[in-house]
């Protein structure tokens, strides 16, 4: 990934997404002289990382910069302190990039002023590089600055572009909060197995690996989720008998459906 077509980076934030990125950026080719992080108390492995790079670290925002990609990795209850003093960062060729959840475009725009900005929303195993990001970009966005931005953040897994911003509400329900959906299926399995007679960590660990191998089972294959699930299923069966409680007119799609829209009205709400 070349620096001469993207400008200097600023990563906003080093917690663990912004340095999930920068890791990822670094793998991918982005030269540390060209990425500058601004965060008042990174942990002693981001710093060790910081410099191992050779990438520039500051406390507070320098003066006389001027950010290619200002990219915003800060929680959305901070944001509205975290944005004024960035404003001297945006010129007319930067684009800002924000994955805080929650927080729209016209909201960044209230702070940095009109610009090339693009709102994206990963999930945590971004961590390790097998997360999945929705993303918009406003009218200002030219080609190869999606391009960049797209490149930008897919080292921590697929990017999916929406056609609307409105959709962010439903990719944080979706994907965003995901994660802990397929968190706590791991739960209810382990604790459903306990209470057939297996023992507590036992059962937890037969949950944790089936979920983590149909996970990747899932990521590998070409074929559908509901053809893979077809082909653990016997007629008659015990994967049967346990589907036709989970997949029946009050198992687990319409509590899906619940789950998922509570979760987008309340990311609209957070939006204001």
């Amino acid at each position: 990934m070349s620096s001469t077509t993207m400008g200097h980076v600023v990563l906003v934030g080093a917690g663990n997404m912004g340095g999930a990125m920068l890791s990822g950026w670094l793998k991918s080719g982005v030269p540390g002289s060209s990425v500058t992080v601004i965060d008042p108390g990174p942990s002693a492995s981001m710093m060790a990382q910081i410099n191992e790079a050779g990438a520039t670290y500051s406390k507070e925002v320098p003066a006389d910069l001027k950010a290619g990609i200002l990219f915003l990795a800060v929680k959305p209850q901070v944001m509205e302190a975290v944005l004024p003093p960035l404003k001297p960062l945006v010129g007319p060729d930067t684009v800002v990039v924000s994955v805080a959840a929650g927080k729209t475009l016209s909201f960044m725009e209230t702070h940095l002023g009109k610009a090339a900005m693009v709102r994206a929303m990963p999930n945590t195993p971004a961590m390790i590089g097998r997360g999945v990001t929705g993303a918009f970009a406003n009218p200002a966005v030219n080609a190869d600055q999606r391009d960049i931005v797209h490149r930008l953040l897919k080292v921590s897994g697929p990017v999916e572009w929406l056609d609307s911003e409105d959709q962010i509400n439903a990719v944080t329900a979706v994907s965003g909060s995901g994660p802990a959906y397929v968190f706590y299926l791991v739960e209810c399995m382990a604790e459903a197995g306990r209470k057939a007679g297996l023992q507590a960590d036992l059962a937890m660990r037969l949950a944790r690996e089936t979920v983590a191998g149909a996970g990747e089972l899932l990521h590998q294959s070409p074929d559908a989720a509901s053809r893979l699930r077809q082909n653990v299923t016997s007629p008659a069966g015990t994967t049967a008998a346990a589907l036709s409680v989970l997949m029946a007119d009050d198992g687990m799609q319409p509590l899906f459906d619940k789950a998922i829209e509570a979760a987008r009205v309340r990311a609209e709400e957070l939006a204001g």
